[in-house]
């Protein structure tokens, strides 16, 4: 068949599609080789590193799945097969892990395709509408083997995929770029704050004296507050239906863990219940599952989920210690061991206010404002350029990969070559 110029094949004759050896309960340790399952896979797409929660299986039982079913190669395609349906990822040189059989189907051995042209085939309108196809279940919706081989994909030549894989590898680069400058920026923040108010290592330390008090040693000068001193709890509430449908919307969906940058959001035409009204420079925190996470600062004024703790700073020089302490992992831990419920815990605010927070002197509390202003200016200006540069690549994506914009006089990219 042809559609225009382009061929059209189903996915099984331009690669092989699989899964992976299944991996029970029992054979899971608590270290070795990572053992990913969707959630983990979507960190990975979205440039987050995996913590704690990840699992493991054995250096012995990893080879003897590779020596069995080979292992995973660089320019392979994972696809995530149940849950949250259809995100691609493209194993790096770097990746070493086995993952959920289930969870995710693999595509390897490619003939004649680029498989990082799958990739944005996936995602793209025509990929995704091939998807929809697939899918089987109700509640707990899944793809299957058998439904993803016979998906059919209409493709270039391969000099043209390379060209089109490159114009948009070049946004991702620079997305993935930007990403991990605000990660190490964030980290920045992040130790700034354990070394001067954790470990009291703040300018002049080595000349400050330190005396005991009932809530241990501090620097003189030095004052032992609660969180409920440095913040309000907004529970201002709003309906969909009073506010603007363009309104921006965060739900806890959006909010990134271990991130205090947001740069994604929905608007309130999503939306159907009872929402929280905040403010530009408010705290976010996720109070579903603390141990998630979700903590972040708001970019933009909205509305967002009931299940957020919406925190506003009493003073606009208590914001930077105010989110510096409540995206901590001691905050976060200490939020997760008080939490409410056994299924979907929730994190307490009646207790968690009372946290103890170290406040400096007026002299000190302005140079920590000074660098992590300076820290959360670069942060945002950088989500900024990533929601400018993914505006423009989701833009030019279902025309290059329908064929819409022609790249066949394109110079041949330097380098380009199958997966």
């Amino acid at each position: 068949m042809m559609v225009g110029a382009w061929p059209i094949k189903k996915i099984e004759e331009l690669c092989d599609v699989t899964s992976s050896k299944r991996i029970y309960a029992k054979e899971l340790t608590r270290s070795g080789v990572p053992f990913l399952k969707s959630k983990e896979i979507i960190d990975k797409v979205n440039g987050k590193v995996i913590h704690a929660n990840a699992l493991f299986i054995s250096e012995e039982r990893y080879q003897q799945i590779i020596a069995h079913s080979g292992a995973l190669e660089e320019g392979d395609v994972l696809l995530t097969s149940r849950g949250t349906l259809g995100v691609p990822y493209v194993i790096r040189a770097t990746d070493r892990f086995h993952f959920a059989d289930g969870n995710l189907t693999w595509f390897r051995n490619f003939r004649g395709l680029n498989s990082k042209f799958l990739r944005y085939w996936l995602l793209s309108p025509m990929g995704k509408a091939q998807l929809q196809t697939a899918v089987i279940g109700a509640a707990q919706q899944a793809y299957t083997i058998a439904s993803l081989k016979k998906m059919e994909l209409s493709y270039p030549s391969i000099v043209e995929q390379n060209r089109i894989v490159a114009i948009l590898s070049a946004y991702d680069d620079l997305i993935e770029n930007n990403t991990r400058r605000i990660a190490i920026l964030e980290e920045m923040a992040r130790r700034l704050y354990e070394e001067w108010f954790v470990h009291f290592r703040f300018p002049g330390h080595e000349d400050a004296t330190f005396i005991d008090t009932e809530d241990g040693r501090v620097p003189e000068g030095w004052n032992a507050i609660i969180l409920d001193d440095l913040v309000e709890d907004i529970r201002q509430t709003i309906q969909p239906s009073q506010v603007d449908q363009s309104t921006p919307y965060v739900g806890l969906e959006h909010i990134p863990r271990r991130s205090t940058t947001l740069s994604e959001w929905g608007t309130a035409e999503s939306v159907d219940s009872t929402k929280l009204v905040f403010r530009k420079g408010d705290i976010l925190f996720g109070k579903i599952r603390p141990y998630f996470h979700k903590v972040c600062i708001a970019p933009i004024d909205g509305i967002c989920s009931s299940d957020t703790i919406l925190l506003r700073a009493r003073k606009e020089e208590f914001s930077s210690i105010a989110l510096c302490c409540t995206s901590s992992d001691a905050f976060v831990q200490r939020a997760t061991q008080t939490s409410n419920g056994t299924k979907m815990p929730r994190a307490n605010w009646n207790v968690l206010k009372k946290y103890l927070v170290a406040m400096p002197p007026e002299p000190i509390l302005t140079k920590f404002n000074k660098l992590i202003i300076a820290i959360a200016a670069q942060t945002t200006n950088l989500m900024s350029k990533n929601r400018n540069l993914r505006a423009q690549r989701d833009l030019l994506l279902p025309k290059l990969i329908s064929g819409e914009i022609n790249v066949s006089k394109a110079e041949e990219v330097v380098g380009g070559e199958a997966a």
